[in-house]
């Protein structure tokens, strides 16, 4: 019982020592250190609690030097970067090495250093200089520009090569722009060397952001470098080839499953992934070739595959393979990058990713999940299993996506630069960047421009998507260029039967005619609001400005001297409706190649085949005035004002490209057709309408010179020449009302109008 009392005593004894210590009731001796480091951070023994109002620890400037103290705050993976980094300006971003000032003064405008006497630079870097100089961010003033490009070129870093540039440090330190690289733009396709090919440029890029190839995830600064794909000096400067994907097979199967064609090499960095490809290849549906014949010395370093290696690589056509393939093989080379990516894309080959680390291309705006499959160089067994266990619905999606995303953003030189400076500028202006559906939907971000809206429903692109519909009126914009000095010209007539529409919420009347404007008891009394504008400058392109008046999504634009029942114009909107991202009309005209002159032609024939449906008379939606605009070079819309001719057809240029897709022809009336074979065609207001009406002798003279006609064929040539390609698609599909000609009553028909001469 005794001993049972002093357990008692000592256990309660025990427990009220650990509480003292516990509360603080008996304070042991620290060491030095301990109370250092308490203190460094605001402790102190006498005060408990800390205080407020002493001053904060001032942040640690981006290029500060790393310290032992700064280094207890950062996690393992920042102490990694800092310490392997090649660049002094790792932790760059927009708000720490970018100055937004000038952005905020000038928009978003580029500027491109004059080129040095002397200085060789390579074709590929003078694309890229020219794409820049051509783009509507170009300026010439160094005062406005938000962003500066070197003309040093910077492509090609690989020492060994013969497009590297020597002592490129001194001369990027000389230029008196520079700024330790603020707000400048730096293009790289290749850096380092054999044999370890690092990403160091040779040069101290300070705070300069990077548009680099073959870019890793440790080396990438997010938000702030752009990678881009790795492309050959052979790749198109503009336009480049569409897609190869022509028609969607169900199911999406080809002859091979996966393929794969390339170099083996046999030593240094890039050799594990290539040397182990022959595990998974099988000779029928996974195809994987390598050869080891490459390089001077290959010989020397062949091992006991090689001979069998080369002798199955020559029996494959790269090529045939490439197209009858569901899935291509992105293995890493010497470089993260390679050039099977971008031939897989354009190939419509889903593309697997097989490098790891690799920072893709875009992939700030770009979804990769939806047109590749990313695989880990670690479990390359497992990548035959893995794509054959792809639903073919998801093979069709991934297909289709890398056809958009090859258009969109990667088929030229061009698109891969404009790409580029429109992701930089969605950083500077963010009350006004894109969204990730307008980067990675039809018809993508370089069309979609968010300075028209910062609303996806004001664009005819999304509709679909969203699930709405365009506003279900249109605003009737027509072109007058003649006085008017009679109660009976066509302009009069037209106005009255476009406002009878029950689809007329206005009209707009642009008088582009040198004489005054006339008094307002001059235009007819209608239903409808007719606000007349006088042009700005009297030129053509002024037709198609974004004006403000313009309230509604459809804009029907008409010439004075059109002539359309109102009929006619019901049933052209209720169509547009269903179409609302295309060309909607009656006049049509049609384009071939002059296999003879070599070049494209123009043609006004009738014909079941037609390419163009001309703006004298068609609905369109009003973003592509807009985009005509804005998005159009000054030397195309220039040439347009100068030759008082073509706004037509550069519209149709316009709409084409963005959408892929023809224009929409709608029923005409007959009349048009018998009245221009019977009687004599005059040319009427640039041979939008060619019809007969009766005018003054002088007038019809001007439209029936035949340089009219061939300034029309000079400019099909010149819009081809910038678009990069002929953006035109023909179409032999007109859209009748229902029961048209049909042997029924009249009265069962809702457009009887159209049938009636």
């Amino acid at each position: 019982m005794q001993a049972k009392k002093r357990y008692l005593i000592l256990l309660s004894a025990g427990t009220c020592l650990v509480l003292l210590f516990y509360f603080g009731g008996v304070q042991l001796p620290s060491s030095g250190r301990n109370r250092h480091d308490r203190s460094h951070n605001g402790y102190r023994p006498d005060q408990p609690w800390p205080h407020f109002s002493d001053p904060l620890q001032q942040f640690l400037l981006w290029d500060q030097p790393d310290t032992e103290e700064y280094n207890i705050h950062i996690s393992p993976r920042q102490k990694r970067d800092v310490n392997t980094s090649v660049y002094k300006g790792k932790r760059c971003r927009m708000d720490s090495c970018f100055d937004f000032s000038a952005c905020k003064r000038n928009d978003f405008k580029v500027y491109v250093y004059p080129q040095q006497k002397g200085e060789k630079i390579s074709e590929s870097y003078q694309n890229i200089l020219s794409i820049v100089e051509g783009s509507r961010f170009y300026t010439t003033d160094p005062g406005q520009a938000c962003l500066f490009i070197l003309s040093l070129d910077t492509l090609d870093r690989d020492s060994l090569s013969p497009q590297y540039v020597h002592n490129l440090k001194t001369k990027v330190q000389n230029l008196h722009l520079w700024n330790n690289g603020r707000n400048h733009l730096i293009f790289n396709l290749y850096s380092g060397t054999w044999p370890d090919y690092t990403e160091d440029l040779g040069f101290d890029i300070g705070q300069a952001m990077l548009a680099k190839a073959s870019i890793s995830t440790e080396i990438f600064r997010p938000n702030f470098d752009v990678s881009i794909p790795l492309f050959s000096k052979e790749h198109p400067r503009t336009g480049g080839d569409r897609g190869y994907l022509k028609y969607n097979s169900i199911p999406p199967f080809r002859k091979y499953m996966l393929v794969f064609k390339g170099k083996r090499y046999l030593t240094g960095i890039g050799s594990d992934t290539r040397n182990a490809l022959y595990h998974v290849h099988n000779q029928e549906d996974v195809v994987l070739l390598t050869t080891c014949k490459h390089g001077k010395d290959w010989q020397k370093h062949k091992d006991a595959r090689c001979e069998k290696d080369n002798a199955e690589y020559d029996k494959y056509d790269y090529r045939e393979m490439l197209h009858n393939s569901t899935f291509c093989l992105v293995p890493r080379g010497r470089r993260l990058g390679s050039f099977r990516f971008l031939e897989a894309l354009q190939a419509a080959c889903v593309p697997v990713m097989l490098s790891n680390g690799w920072e893709l291309p875009f992939s700030e705006i770009i979804n990769w999940n939806t047109a590749a499959v990313i695989g880990d160089e670690r479990l390359l067994l497992q990548i035959p299993s893995t794509v054959r266990s792809i639903h073919q619905d998801k093979i069709l999606a991934l297909r289709q996506q890398t056809q958009f995303l090859w258009e969109a953003y990667f088929s030229s030189v061009e698109k891969i630069v404009l790409t580029t400076l429109e992701i930089i500028q969605d950083r500077v202006l963010q009350q006004e960047s894109r969204s990730t559906l307008m980067w990675n939907s039809h018809p993508g971000g370089l069309f979609a421009l968010p300075q028209y809206s910062a609303h996806l429903g004001d664009f005819p692109f999304y509709y679909a998507t969203l699930g709405i519909k365009p506003y279900p009126k249109f605003t009737a914009v027509i072109h007058a260029v003649t006085p008017l000095v009679s109660q009976s010209q066509p302009i009069l007539k037209l106005l009255v039967s476009v406002a009878k529409s029950q689809y007329c919420a206005q009209i707009i009347v642009l008088w582009n005619c040198d004489k005054p404007l006339p008094a307002k008891h001059r235009w007819p009394a209608t239903s409808v609001p007719v606000i007349v504008i006088e042009g700005e400058n009297k030129v053509m392109s002024s037709r198609f400005l974004p004006y403000e008046t313009i309230v509604t999504d459809a804009v029907l634009s008409l010439d004075e001297d059109t002539v359309l029942s109102t009929t006619e114009v019901d049933f052209a909107f209720t169509v547009w409706q269903s179409f609302p991202e295309r060309l909607v009309g009656y006049p049509a005209r049609s384009h071939f190649w002059d296999s003879n002159k070599e070049r494209w032609g123009y043609t006004s024939k009738w014909t079941n085949d037609y390419s163009m449906v001309l703006t004298g008379a068609a609905i369109y939606h009003r973003y592509y005035h807009f985009l005509y605009t804005n998005f159009l070079p000054a030397s195309l819309k220039g040439m347009v004002d100068q030759l008082a001719n073509c706004e037509d057809i550069l519209m149709n240029f316009l709409v084409s490209a963005v959408t892929k897709l023809p224009p929409i022809k709608v029923t005409q009336k007959k009349q048009y057709k018998e009245t221009m074979m019977g009687q004599v065609c005059v040319n009427l207001t640039n041979d939008l309408f060619e019809r007969w009406h009766p005018m003054t002798s002088s007038r019809a003279s001007r439209w029936a010179d035949p340089d009219h006609f061939a300034q029309r064929q000079t400019c099909m040539n010149k819009f081809a020449n910038w678009f990069g390609g002929m953006p035109l698609v023909h179409s032999q599909m007109r859209l009748d009302p229902v029961l048209f000609k049909d042997q029924v009553s009249i009265l069962r028909k809702k457009y009887r109008d159209i049938e009636r001469l």
